[in-house]
């Protein structure tokens, strides 16, 4: 099933030593958790629907973007996120360049100290 409240679909549609690209499947239940790209900057276009990104802020409350099917965007390897589903069946296409091998997913502890956790290209991003 591709749109599932349970798990996020994805699939890796291209890779070489250069650039990777890969589809994603949202729901409204879809949260990624706070999350950075390591070494990769990276591409979003929205093809089906809408999905929210956040912006993490310091001393300030999160950013907060709403893009629409049509829409794209790009950052940097220091860019800190995380991507929830805002419609039933919202599609994504994600570039990155270099490829992906190692991501960062972000917690922020009860004293308010965010925390780096290193995780694998290929693991599913969830809130932590």
């Amino acid at each position: 099933m591709r749109y599932s409240d349970e798990h996020r679909h994805y699939v890796s549609l291209y890779r070489d030593t250069d650039v990777e690209v890969w589809l994603i499947y949202w729901t409204p239940a879809s949260d990624t958790g706070w999350h950075d790209h390591d070494t990769s900057e990276g591409a979003i276009a929205v093809a089906e629907g809408a999905v929210v990104e956040h912006n993490l802020a310091v001393g300030a409350p999160e950013l907060m973007t709403v893009a629409t099917e049509g829409t794209a965007y790009s950052f940097g390897p220091d860019h800190i996120h995380r991507m929830k589903g805002r419609d039933a069946k919202s599609t994504t296409i994600h570039a990155y360049s270099p490829p992906l091998w190692r991501m960062g997913q972000y917690t922020i502890t009860s004293e308010g100290v965010l925390r780096r956790l290193s995780v694998s290209y290929a693991d599913e991003l969830r809130p932590i």
